[in-house]
């Protein structure tokens, strides 16, 4: 056996020469500089002869050499005398020592490598990378095949291994795409996580997306090797003083340019995780030792419209034509983030090639769906994250593409502008019952900063994309202005309770004529929680949230007593019921000459199907050019229990309430008619017929149907799969509204729109024995904002604390 003699000197000049620049870099500088060391090491090795193989793994083995890089190098024997393989072994490591350049090296036997390999995740994960540089060839393939066919093996232990050892990473070192001084290696979404995915895929149990992984990866190494050669130091840790020389380097505007460009790469590296590790878990779920059962279809389990349940991901029905379906999308979305499940990538991404885009401005069931997500709490921001990453989010919000990755340079701030918007949306979610508007809130939530990256001051800058935003999603005039003040003075409270004297009446002024009114005043303040409680730990405190819960107090005193002086003089009286259409007075008509329930169920664009118990009895067929929702309107002579009699059959029929109101008409000698006109919305599927709901709601009346026990089989099913996935939502809360009516109690109800509500709360209301004179029934998104005018016995308003006792039973009853 002779060594060779490869010259330290002429390699260390070359290898210079490779680094000093030029047109290479990249991926061609990592391959030339991989090649190069090679030659040189071959050279080291000579002729070695049989049982004696030099074997690149790793990075090296990758040919991902950085010119700080280690060299990670495996001598593998058969066995040869240990006096020659440890000489061979020194004529190899000294020279790479002597040039300063980094050795992570071994020297074993097939056999020792593989009980190396199966006592180390790391050394399995770099054997899997093996690559021949010089010596017995043989030897060499055998190992790699026989690591990849241990590995394959094994990938129902080892996989569950290496994702536990992803996470923990993830612990230790955060989200690379989030962090202002990154770890390119180790943090989440890195380097590390690239070679996990490819050990997955080595695995053949499933794959990565393909899409941009390989362009995310190229960027990571293409700032490693900047970061190497402007700091000459072997690190993966994008420190804040290195910034601009790396920028420099790879010729980008400045070091937001470089952070931005990394956290692209990053989400799309973590994405790409997310994905894969779900379906391992899918396919070790499926391959678990089990009695053998007949193969069956996986169960499919209706969500909304269009959307199932299968294997734990929302995926779309069979019968779904997103082709024909612009609101889709936001529908597959929003039934996502409230089951707190994660959207099937398959199904978002036909979604994205084929579903056409929102129609401007947006239809009324876009905004609700829209909402709706945004309401969802933390499950809503997997599902955003899962949307941007396909193209989604843009598609409906052209404006976010600058505000996604965009660095914070505040270290106070935790997340990228895109990621604490829907932080905050998230945050906003748990005070959506403070508020009378909880959509306006959620949508202003989202787009608090969306003028960051604009010039001049960025609240300026938002106020101007919201309100085109906020017209194009739909809204109308007066609540477009809403949500520009909004953006416009999100800050507002914040540095006003904290920087200036709130004894001052000059400050309080100020803010008040700032806001405006005592609902925008209620937004700005959940609003600035939420933003703060978004931002980091640091932005927010006790201390903080004093000052400015005082200053809104006195803001709401002076608004609210300028809101009296406006009235002081008028007559305060009961504004009158709006005068029944004429559709509803002929109803009206048939339900007192019958003497039973009378329905009317039209779309927007449909002609009326009724149902009275002749024979004219149908639905109209859908002629608009989406769906809108069905227009339900009931009349039928005044007994006890109506509303939950109703209620209930609409829920037994999955028709979700959107509108409801409810009002009486009283005729001389004929009694009271009771009239609810409703839009309601399948669930999924076809809206029922008018007949088949009349049949039931007769039943229902007669006592004959069991609405509860038919209810508590969906309610059940329903809150499971909220405990199951991790769902939730804010409490419940019922107030009664201050001076509301002079001739009843108003209460109002603010809650999770749930399968039964408002069946649980007309029985509640029956059960108090108030009687409801009216109502005002609203699904914002996922909240329902109703208000009741109750009575009691003797037709009067309820006295102070028999209302205040009605309203914390009736807030009981629905939290419980």
């Amino acid at each position: 056996m002779t060594t060779g003699s490869g010259d330290p000197g002429n390699y260390a000049a070359a290898r210079l020469r490779l680094l000093g620049g030029g047109a290479r870099s990249g991926p061609p500088r990592r391959r030339a500089l991989s090649g190069l060391t090679d030659a040189w090491l071959a050279s080291l090795l000579g002729e070695a002869g049989e049982g004696i193989a030099l074997v690149a793994v790793g990075g090296y083995g990758r040919g991902e050499l950085s010119p700080r890089s280690d060299l990670d190098l495996l001598l593998l024997h058969t066995g040869r005398d240990a006096h020659e393989v440890a000489a061979l072994a020194d004529s190899l490591w000294y020279p790479v020592w002597d040039l300063g350049i980094a050795l992570d090296h071994s020297v074993r036997t097939p056999e020792e490598a593989e009980r190396a390999a199966a006592g180390d995740l790391r050394v399995q994960l770099g054997l899997l990378d093996a690559r021949h540089i010089a010596g017995d060839p043989r030897l060499t393939a055998a190992l790699r095949t026989r690591m990849l066919a241990r590995w394959r093996t094994g990938a129902h232990r080892l996989l569950p291994e290496l994702r536990e050892a992803a996470l923990e990473r993830a612990r230790r070192h955060g989200e690379l795409r989030f962090l202002l001084e990154p770890d390119l290696k180790e943090a989440r979404g890195g380097l590390r996580d690239a070679t996990a995915l490819r050990a997955v895929a080595a695995s053949w149990l499933a794959d990565a997306p393909r899409e941009g992984l390989e362009e995310a990866h190229r960027t990571l190494l293409d700032v490693r090797d900047a970061l190497h050669l402007t700091t000459g130091r072997a690190t993966d840790r994008l420190a804040l003083q290195d910034q601009d020389q790396v920028a420099a380097a790879l010729a980008l505007e400045d070091a937001d340019a470089l952070l931005r460009r990394v956290y692209e790469a990053a989400r799309v590296l973590s994405y790409a995780c997310d994905v894969t590790w779900r379906e391992v878990d899918r396919v070790l779920r499926a391959r678990r030792p089990g009695p053998r059962r007949a193969r069956r279809p996986a169960e499919r389990t209706p969500l909304a419209d269009g959307v199932v349940v299968q294997d734990g991901e929302v995926v779309l029905a069979r019968t779904a034509r997103p082709e024909r379906d612009p609101v889709l999308p936001l529908r597959a979305a929003a039934a996502a983030a409230q089951a707190g499940l994660p959207p099937s990538r398959p199904a978002l991404r036909r979604l994205a090639a084929a579903a056409p885009p929102l129609p401007v401005p947006w239809p009324a069931e876009a905004r609700e769906e829209f909402v709706t997500l945004l309401g969802a709490g933390e499950a809503a921001v997997v599902v955003w994250e899962a949307l941007d990453a396909e193209g989604l989010v843009t598609a409906w919000l052209p404006e976010w593409e600058r505000v996604r990755c965009r660095p914070q340079r505040n270290p106070v701030h935790r997340w990228t502008v895109d990621r604490h918007l829907i932080e905050t949306a998230a945050r906003a979610g748990a005070h959506v019952r403070r508020v009378r508007r909880p959509d306006l809130l959620l949508v202003a939530a989202l787009l608090h900063d969306i003028g960051k990256g604009r010039p001049g001051d960025h609240s300026v800058a938002g106020e101007a994309v919201v309100r085109d935003l906020a017209a194009r999603m739909g809204f109308g005039a007066a609540d477009t202005a809403t949500l520009a003040t909004v953006v416009r003075h999100h800050l507002l409270l914040a540095e006003t309770a904290t920087r200036r004297d709130l004894d001052d009446p000059a400050t309080v002024r100020t803010v008040a004529d700032a806001v405006g009114d005592t609902g925008t005043l209620e937004l700005l303040h959940a609003l600035t929680v939420a933003d703060a409680l978004a931002t980091g730990p640091a932005a927010w405190s006790a201390w903080r949230a004093g000052l400015v819960a005082d200053l809104v107090g006195r803001t709401g005193a002076v608004l609210e007593g300028e809101a009296a002086e406006a009235a002081e003089g008028t007559e305060r009286r009961e504004h009158p019921a709006p005068r029944p259409t004429a559709g509803a007075e002929r109803l009206a008509a048939q339900a007192w000459r019958t003497g039973g329930p009378v329905l009317s169920l039209r779309t927007r664009a449909g002609t009326p199907a009724e149902a009275d118990g002749s024979d004219r009895t149908g639905f109209a067929e859908e002629a608009g050019p989406e769906p809108v929702g069905v227009e339900l309107l009931l009349a039928l002579p005044d007994q006890p229990g109506v509303l939950p009699a109703a209620a209930g059959v609409l829920a037994l029929h999955r028709l979700t309430v959107r509108a409801a109101d409810l009002q009486a008409v009283d005729r001389p000698g004929r009694g009271r008619v009771l009239l609810l006109s409703w839009r309601v919305a399948a669930e999924y599927g076809t809206p029922p017929r008018a007949d088949r709901l009349r049949a039931d709601l007769v039943r229902a009346l007669a006592g004959s149907l069991d609405i509860p026990a038919r209810l508590a089989e969906r309610e059940r099913a329903h809150l499971g799969r909220a405990r199951r996935y991790g769902a939730g939502s804010p409490p419940p809360k019922v107030t009664v509204a201050p001076a509301g009516s002079r001739l009843a109690t108003v209460i109002e109800v603010r809650a999770q729109d749930a399968p039964g509500l408002l069946y649980r709360i007309g029985r509640a209301l029956e059960d108090a024995g108030v009687t409801v004179r009216s109502a005002r029934v609203g699904t914002l998104g996922a909240s329902a904002v109703d208000a009741f005018y109750v009575t009691g016995p003797d037709g009067a308003p309820l006295p102070p604390r028999e209302a205040a006792g009605l309203a914390a039973e009736l807030e009981r009853t629905l939290g419980g």
